[in-house]
């Protein structure tokens, strides 16, 4: 019996639905595992993030509820491809665990993979990981990418720096998978 390749997807309660239902799906259509990491493993809350008429930022709604695979005190760097770091309100509080913060900068030293889409970013740039990085994510996470000492571009869906592949939000997924998948292959 041959062993799937795996993808590690990183998000927590308030993680975007539909990115992550996306990733796991699109992952696993593709003949990967995907194995979702949580900071417990649990059933999670996730939301919808969309844009109202009106409204000068997103709304935010409750999304599907996900159970986590594994717990991030269970991940082994070594057992995965690639990492994909998903967006929504989870990388707010994702980014002051330092099991997270040590297994993305261990997916970078090992030279693998990393994913990043939407508010994702914020967990790279807690990790020190963009400075000198040509990147992109919901345009009013920038702030944090150029402080940190990345690049921001703004006029493309997804943007490939290396074994970075980074999008803006769920709207980007055709862009930001295109690269991921091409990465995958090479």
């Amino acid at each position: 019996m041959s062993t799937k390749a795996k993808i590690l997807i990183i998000t927590g309660d308030a993680g975007e639905s539909y990115e992550c239902l996306y990733a796991k799906h699109r992952f696993e259509e593709a003949g990967y595992q995907s194995v979702i990491a949580a900071p417990s493993k649990k059933r999670m809350n996730l939301v919808i993030h969309d844009f109202e008429p009106g409204w000068d930022t997103y709304i935010e709604k409750p999304g599907y509820l996900v159970e986590s695979d594994i717990a991030f005190s269970e991940v082994n760097t070594q057992d995965y491809l690639a990492v994909l770091l998903l967006g929504g309100r989870a990388p707010e509080f994702l980014r002051h665990d330092a099991k997270v913060i040590d297994i993305v900068r261990e997916f970078d030293r090992d030279e693998k993979f990393i994913f990043s889409i939407c508010h994702g970013i914020q967990i790279l740039t807690a990790a020190g990981l963009v400075k000198g990085k040509t990147l992109t994510c919901y345009e009013n996470v920038r702030f944090e990418v150029e402080s940190c000492g990345g690049t921001f571009v703004g006029k493309s869906e997804a943007v490939q720096d290396g074994r970075y592949v980074t999008g803006q939000t769920w709207q980007s997924h055709p862009d930001f998978y295109r690269l991921v998948f091409e990465c995958l292959k090479g």
